[in-house]
């Protein structure tokens, strides 16, 4: 019984031992096999969608090594074109540079138009081997040449508008030592002076004290105090409309001077130095044509109403004040983060910007010392007196070179009285008002109504001086003489001293432009020993003008490059045609025999490669102006061969 006993259990353990190392086996071989599934080969590729769908539907079947999937060739990366990458920066650029000339940013156009140029003119790339790249150069130079003469046609060009620096900008540049005693008198005229706004006496209003009572600080509140004059009246009339304090003038004194064309680095502008987005926010227009921040009334209603607004969100004339310089977000920021609704602690706290820190003493520091002109040697200035001015709405364009010949006043005094105007012509498509000089608005219009509607920004008044004649006021104008006289109704060329002539001038040629230029390009290639003065002096063009077509630094040209060159055309010329001298179709016998007598005085010059105009004329005691009078068919481009008459 026992033996039984034990052989049962050896024979069972030996069963059940064989079952588990088949178990094992078995068990061994699927994870080795979900192993390898688990390291596919690195080429082996996700199956496609059709083909899960087909694993799925097919048949079950013994597992198979997994066979590796073909490897695919890899795709080069596609190269960019470095000629093709190049356009698109210089489009992108000469782009910005179109939209900032519609805007009116002409500072911004032009450097945006530079980028364009310089990103073509500086790249690794030869711009003249690359037809494409010369393409594109061509291009851009023509599309900026044609902007530029519409500027010219609506006004005065790529100019920016005038402006004024803006001395709150110099004044928040300085520290001044305090002086006690400035400090001391004034806290007693503090005390005895009236004002509408708070005012204190501390260590910041009184270094400010010091500065403009300094020469430099003192001419600046100087010529201040005697441009309120002009204003003054006006002002203190809005302010009271508008019900707000009428000391807040003194924040224009320190703002701007009273200069209606100040312009601070920040870009603001005016009297009341406005920010654009602020500006439009309250009614002031910027347009090509206008910028309502420059017009004094304007531009103090909306000033008073802005204040107005700050001090109902504030409750305070001093972060009013604040908050007009840097923004209400600031000061509200500001007063949040401390939770103090004091200009004094905020200063004190330093949360505030610099510029705002110094515009409240400052503007405090003023309206003590125009409170005591007596006190700070303000009494001695005598206060310009307010222009007597005519306004006339009008709804078309007109040059205001030729409203001042309608007038007989200056264009100077014109643009003076009318800050807002930022081009020498008004406004296309909207009406403006047109400040005139006292006393002359029934003389402009009558003047005015000569003048073809379309044409007030073309045609000119001309006074006739003793020695005009017909002709000359012709050439002067770039029109003919006929034209003249049949806009005036003249029957002969004589004209009488003292009288005007209604002068029509064709679009595209105004006396102001001077000599007008082709509207197609010509290309030169540069030669050994051609400089910037030669190439302009060879095409009758201006160097300034050679440059910036080309965009040119220096003198020297490098041999093979090639520049665009617009030649200059006359009223009687053919548009691109080079500028040729006349030669009479007959001659007198007289004529004959001074020619005969000339050509014994005569050289003949045989044109070397590399010799231009410039160098020959210096070779040969003469000038460019002679050779280019004796010689009345030369080529503007002058090359090898060519034989040029040298008279003595």
């Amino acid at each position: 019984m026992t033996l039984l006993r034990l052989k049962f259990p050896v024979a069972f353990l030996l069963f059940l031992s064989s079952l588990i190392l088949l178990l094992f086996a078995v068990t061994g071989c699927e994870t080795t096999e979900a192993k390898r599934s688990n390291f596919l080969p690195p080429q082996a590729k996700a199956p496609q969608a059709n083909q899960l769908i087909a694993q799925k539907s097919a048949t079950p079947q013994a597992p198979t090594a997994p066979t590796p999937a073909p490897q695919a060739a890899p795709k080069p990366a596609p190269q960019t074109d470095p000629a093709q990458a190049l356009i698109a920066q210089a489009e992108k650029d000469y782009a910005a540079g179109e939209a900032n000339y519609q805007a009116g940013h002409l500072e911004a156009a032009k450097a945006n138009f530079d980028d364009a140029f310089n990103a073509l003119l500086s790249s690794n790339l030869d711009v003249r081997n690359d037809p494409r790249l010369q393409h594109e150069f061509d291009k851009i130079v023509e599309a900026v040449h044609g902007l530029e003469m519409s500027a010219l046609q609506q006004g005065d060009g790529f100019n920016e508008p005038r402006s004024e620096p803006a001395p709150i900008d110099e004044a928040n540049d300085i520290t001044f030592p305090v002086d006690p005693n400035i400090r001391a008198k004034a806290e007693v005229e503090v005390k005895n002076t009236k004002s509408d706004l708070p005012l204190v006496m501390n260590d910041q209003v009184a270094m400010f004290i010091n500065y403009f009572s300094s020469p430099r600080g003192k001419a600046t509140l100087e010529h201040a105090w005697a441009r309120a004059g002009q204003y003054r009246d006006m002002i203190s009339r809005i302010l009271k409309e508008e019900g707000v304090p009428q000391d807040l003038i003194y924040l224009a004194q320190a703002e701007s001077g009273f200069q209606p064309l100040a312009l601070s680095r920040a870009g603001a502008r005016g009297m009341w130095q406005f920010m654009a987005g602020s500006g439009e926010l309250y009614g002031l227009e910027r347009t090509w044509w206008v910028d309502d921040r420059q017009d004094p009334e304007k531009a103090t209603r909306a000033a008073a109403r802005h204040l107005k607004d700050l001090y109902n969100q504030f409750g305070d004339w001093y972060l009013a004040m604040a908050a007009y310089n840097s923004g209400a977000s600031t000061v509200q920021h500001a007063v949040e983060r401390t939770g103090y609704a004091d200009f004094w602690e905020l200063y004190r706290r330093g949360v505030l910007p610099h510029e705002t820190q110094n515009y409240v003493p400052i503007i405090v520091a003023e309206t003590i010392m125009a409170k005591n002109p007596e006190q700070y040697g303000l009494e001695r200035v005598a206060p310009e007196s307010a222009p007597q001015l005519d306004h006339v709405t009008i709804n078309y364009p007109v040059d205001l070179r030729l409203v001042a010949e309608c007038v007989d006043s200056s264009v100077d005094y014109l643009q003076e009285i009318n800050p807002s105007l930022l081009r020498m012509a008004t406004p296309k498509d909207q009406s403006f008002i047109l400040n005139l000089p006292a006393g002359s608005q029934e003389k402009y219009e009558t003047a005015i109504a000569a003048i073809p509607q379309d044409m007030r920004t073309y045609w000119r008044y001309h006074r006739v001086d003793y020695g005009d004649t017909l002709p000359s006021i012709a050439r002067k104008y770039h029109t003919s003489s006929s034209s003249i006289a049949e806009a005036n109704n003249l029957s002969g060329d004589d004209v009488q001293a003292g009288t005007k002539l209604i002068i029509p001038i064709a679009p595209g040629r105004h006396e102001s432009q001077g000599t007008l230029y082709s509207k197609r390009a010509t290309h030169y290639k540069v030669r050994k020993g051609d400089t910037v003065a030669s190439v302009a002096d060879d095409f009758e063009v201006p160097v300034e003008k050679l440059r910036k077509w080309n965009h040119l630094r220096g003198t020297a040209l490098t041999p093979g490059r090639t520049l665009v060159i617009y030649k200059p055309s006359t009223s009687d010329a053919a548009e691109g045609d080079p500028p040729r001298a006349k030669t009479a179709s007959k001659h007198s016998s007289a004529g004959k025999s001074k020619s005969a007598a000339d050509s014994s005085l005569a050289k003949y010059h045989k044109v070397k490669k590399g010799e231009t105009l410039s160098s020959i004329a210096e070779s040969n005691h003469t000038s460019v102006a002679a050779l280019k009078r004796d010689n009345p068919n030369l080529s503007a481009n002058l090359r090898a061969g060519d034989v040029l008459v040298i008279k003595k």
